[in-house]
């Protein structure tokens, strides 16, 4: 009977998460395996789960992390996988959603007995809070399996709480298991602050009302000022596309200035706060780096930004190079939508750039009788005085 309850509070959790707008990415090293099964097997689980990556050996961990970890199961370790989880859920969740990164790392009983405890550490990450916990079970008192389930319905209270779910009805710990947990807050500077020193790859402001799609058309600019001609040619660019979550986007971090602080970002979002349209922050200034953030992107440019995109210049000098990254872009499902633009004073198009027959079909032209952007946010500066 008791089972029986559980198993109906576990759904009944499980299915909250579902129903809650949150997206995840999940990282599971040494246990809590079960919890696959418990969120995959409720209806409604691809609104929630991204991604599940096992990396069980120590080889596909270390790869996993980039580095050889101190200690594979430890407290760091789970920070870290839940770091990179978050990292990948924003790249892969649908524009808007709020998403959490899980990490799991488990020393749990095995075919033969263990001299060290009986422990792991779980952690989630979203975009302003990072919970970690540790938990020791007591040894000798529950089967590997057993210690599975345990670890895995901690695991999903967990998921529930970064969900903003109430989970209480689930108690699995018995008095002689040990638990503790610490969790850091970040406001919206800190934030900003972790994603110019890289900790996360891109922050949404999902000003507008959109209906969210599995696409983004992206414009990345500096938006200093964001005028009538930036938000037209999203107008067009939708019009083109037929579909997708227009987004503008800005680099924090430049390719030849220094980063801009933390007070300037918060100046530019406000711009898109009172148009209101969605802005990304992100830290790619380098345009192939930014298909990666965004995979299966529509991006916005305007002529004098295709003709950089495809100067061996800018990869080392190298034109295979170019074109090896550049078909990685293309594979990722990205497209280029470019507007025409003065270059070197005079109006060019498309059709004007010499594209390498590789990479044709990813450049589309917003034709010039729909949009002329013969402005930039440089003149209106000059004319304003700013």
């Amino acid at each position: 009977e008791g089972a029986r309850m559980t198993e109906n509070c576990i759904r009944s959790v499980v299915e909250a998460i579902h129903s809650s707008r949150y997206q995840a990415v999940l990282h599971l090293a040494g246990g809590a395996s079960q919890v696959v099964g418990l969120l995959l097997s409720v209806p409604g689980a691809s609104n929630t789960v991204l991604e599940v990556v096992v990396p069980y050996s120590k080889m596909s961990l270390i790869q996993l992390l980039g580095k050889i970890p101190s200690q594979f199961c430890s407290q760091q370790t789970a920070e870290d996988m839940a770091s990179l989880a978050y990292n990948r859920a924003l790249k892969l969740s649908k524009p808007g959603s709020p998403v959490i990164g899980v990490g799991f790392t488990g020393s749990l009983a095995s075919s033969r007995s263990k001299l060290g405890e009986h422990r792991f550490y779980m952690s989630t990450r979203t975009a302003d809070q990072l919970w970690i916990s540790r938990v020791t079970l007591t040894k000798g008192h529950r089967t590997r399996e057993e210690e599975d389930r345990v670890s895995s319905l901690l695991l999903i209270k967990a998921i529930a709480n970064a969900c903003k779910v109430s989970a209480t009805s689930v108690s699995v710990l018995s008095e002689s298991d040990v638990s503790d947990e610490c969790e850091t807050q970040f406001n919206e500077d800190q934030q900003l602050e972790q994603l110019i020193n890289g900790q996360i790859c891109f922050k949404i402001y999902p000003f507008a009302n959109e209906t969210p799609s599995e696409r983004k058309i992206i414009m990345p600019g500096s938006f200093n000022p964001l005028h009538d001609g930036h938000i037209k040619l999203m107008e067009v660019a939708i019009r083109i596309c037929g579909d997708g979550y227009p987004c503008f986007e800005i680099s924090a971090i430049n390719a030849d200035k220094p980063p801009l602080s933390v007070s300037q970002i918060k100046d530019r979002i406000k711009q898109f706060e009172k148009v209101g349209k969605a802005v990304i922050i992100s830290n790619q200034p380098y345009f192939y780096k930014k298909a990666e953030l965004f995979p299966g992107s529509a991006f916005v440019i305007g002529a004098d930004t295709a003709v950089r995109l495809i100067n061996p210049k800018y990869y080392d000098g190298d034109y295979n190079k170019m074109l090896k990254i550049l078909v990685g872009c293309k594979e990722t499902g990205c497209t280029f939508l470019v507007g025409g633009r003065n270059v070197d004073g005079a109006f060019k198009v498309l059709d004007d750039i010499d594209v390498p027959e590789e990479l044709k079909d990813m450049f589309i032209s917003i034709p010039a009788e729909q949009f002329r952007m013969d402005i930039s946010s440089t003149e209106i500066r000059k004319r304003s005085g700013m």
